[in-house]
């Protein structure tokens, strides 16, 4: 209850209420005694008065006690009062309530004393006679003659009735103040209520805003304080929300840059806890968002090389960024550690750009260049000697001079194939030369190139065999084309199985694609080397002796590409190799 704003309103206020009332009382009681007891000490003293003036001539004469009592005993019937006649000297001569015998001398009485002194006096005090508080009034008797004091009148009437009144006056201002006191904590509850009952609607519309919901439908239906503060809410809302949408456009757009980005990005803490991690990031590092989010960098990253880079950063806050190999993973990424501060934001962003692709890229463009110089340095060397042995003499010996030019003309030949062949690559790779794909029998794909290349098998003491299912579906191929891919793979096959052997054609279908194969028993290819088997102008050692540019794989793997299709090898070194290719279908 403590904690309610209605309660804080009205308990003060009934608070104050009492004690407004009970200083009321007090003052509104005191003032009433003292106006009572100040009316009751005039009307004693106006009595006593009354009585001295009566009562002169009898002290004057000196009558004996007895008329003093009767006097005393009439004037207290008739004023209700008590009468008490003092002579000069303190005496009691006459009491309407005691036997004076028995009384002390009254000379030292305060109110005696100070009418002695003053002409009247007044005191309030328990009487002993009567057991109860008085207030007694006394005259000074006076000589009318001589002038001189010659007794005293004291009259005393009980306070206990103005002491009654003044208690019922408190009780009734008390009882009337705890009335007005509950009356008015009923208001003020009333009140407090209608005050707070808005404000209890503006804490239900922030929690729910602090749940997510941001159109809390507040409505400004008073013109007070409240009601200005419930519109100033109501628009901090609508404010909000449209903060909060652009925030969330933003953020969606930032996420969507960082979803899609093929950097990896990483940011970081002062302490090194990751706080951000995009998809990229996840796969260079082989790890998930929910893995890495607040755990320290070298938990994520794992590599030496990118720790230190980190460390770096944060202790000379300058950029950091070098290459590093992440062997583990078979990567290279060029690692950029950026320090910011961003208002009250202070960490560190990570980039992890993968360069594999490139580093690939540049060992196949070395490889190439090495492979052409040595390709094309073989046979221009060839040239160059025979020309040198024709223009040394040989020219003179016809038949030496035939056979020179007859070599002459097969490096030509191979230099002219090789170089149509690399056309004819660069062509399919930028694609220039758009496939003709039509519904085509498999059989029209294997048969001619198997027809074509069977006597070359045959003078090679191999034997040459297609296996063909009967209900082989069509494949969706560009004729030309695909009978250059079988063309190449069983020439080679036919090139590197030694005599003796044999090379089966088969196809199958499998889903929604054919699957060719070509087998043969040959020499077979060492692991190391099938990776890079349909790379341009690679070949194994032991097969540069067989001749060949080594871009027949290369074009082959070009062409099942452009038909949708896979093309790979299996092989065992010594034991043969079977290379396959797919075909979708028609």
């Amino acid at each position: 209850m403590s904690h309610s704003i209605r309660w804080r309103i009205a308990v003060p206020y009934m608070v104050l209420i009492l004690i407004a009332t009970l200083g009321l009382t007090l003052y509104l009681s005191n003032q009433v005694r003292r106006v009572r007891l100040a009316d009751l000490e005039s009307q004693l003293v106006a009595h006593a008065r009354l009585l001295a003036d009566d009562l002169a001539p009898s002290l004057s004469q000196r009558m004996d006690g007895q008329t003093f009592d009767a006097l005393a005993r009439r004037w207290a019937d008739l004023l209700h009062a008590r009468v008490t006649i003092i002579a000069a000297d303190g005496r009691v001569l006459g009491d309407s309530h005691e036997d004076p015998a028995r009384m002390e001398n009254h000379l030292n009485r305060p109110e005696v004393q100070q009418a002695l002194a003053e002409g009247q006096g007044t005191a309030i005090r328990h009487s002993a006679t009567l057991g109860y508080d008085m207030m007694y009034g006394a005259v000074p008797v006076q000589d009318a003659a001589h002038g001189r004091v010659i007794g005293f009148v004291r009259v005393a009437l009980s306070v206990q009735d103005i002491e009654a009144g003044i208690r019922r006056l408190r009780q009734g201002v008390v009882v009337s103040g705890l009335i007005t006191a509950l009356v008015g904590g009923l208001l003020a509850l009333v009140i407090a209520e209608r005050t707070v009952r808005p404000i209890r609607w503006l804490t239900r519309a922030a929690d729910r805003i602090a749940q997510g919901d941001l159109k809390p439908h507040l409505v400004a239906s008073r013109r007070d304080e409240v009601g200005q503060l419930t519109g100033a809410f109501q628009r901090m809302a609508e404010q909000l929300r449209e903060k909060m949408s652009v925030l969330a456009e933003e953020r969606g757009r930032l996420a969507a840059v960082l979803e899609h980005m093929a950097d990896g990005v990483l940011i970081t803490d002062e302490e090194g806890r990751v706080e951000l991690v995009n998809a990229a990031a996840g796969r260079l590092l082989g790890i998930t968002e929910e893995e890495a989010l607040g755990r320290s960098v070298g938990q994520v990253v794992l590599q030496h090389q990118i720790i230190e880079l980190w460390q770096r950063c944060r202790d000379l806050g300058e950029e950091q960024q070098d290459t590093v190999e992440m062997s583990h993973r078979n990567l290279f990424v060029q690692a950029i550690v950026t320090p910011f501060q961003q208002d009250e934001a202070h960490g560190f962003l990570v980039i992890l750009q993968d360069l594999t692709r490139i580093r690939r890229l540049e060992t196949v463009r070395r490889d190439f260049i090495a492979n052409i110089s040595h390709e094309l340095r073989t046979p221009l060397a060839g040239l160059k000697a025979l020309v040198d042995t024709l223009r040394g003499g040989a020219l003179q010996d016809p038949p030496a001079a035939k056979r020179f030019l007859n070599r002459m003309d097969a490096e030509v030949n191979a230099l002219t194939q090789m170089v149509e062949e690399l056309l004819e690559l660069s062509r399919i790779e930028s694609g220039q030369v758009p496939l003709r794909l039509v519904p085509t029998p498999v059989a029209s794909v294997i048969g001619p190139p198997v027809n074509w290349l069977r006597p070359q098998a045959e003078s090679a003491q191999l034997k040459l065999s297609v296996l063909l299912p009967p209900d082989l579906p069509p494949v969706l191929a560009d004729v030309e084309r695909a009978q250059k891919v079988v063309t190449n793979l069983v020439h080679n096959a036919i090139k590197f199985t030694p005599p003796g052997g044999s090379v089966v054609v088969s196809a199958e279908a499998a889903g929604r694609e054919v699957v060719v194969s070509v087998k043969d028993t040959g020499i077979g290819i060492a692991a190391e080397d099938l990776p890079r088997i349909f790379e341009r102008f690679y070949k194994a050692d032991r097969m540069r002796s067989g001749g060949g540019t080594g871009l027949g794989l290369a074009i082959a793997r070009h062409i099942v590409q452009g038909h949708g299709g896979r093309i790979w090898v299996e092989s065992v070194e010594g034991k043969g190799s079977t290379f396959y290719f797919s075909l979708p279908l028609a």
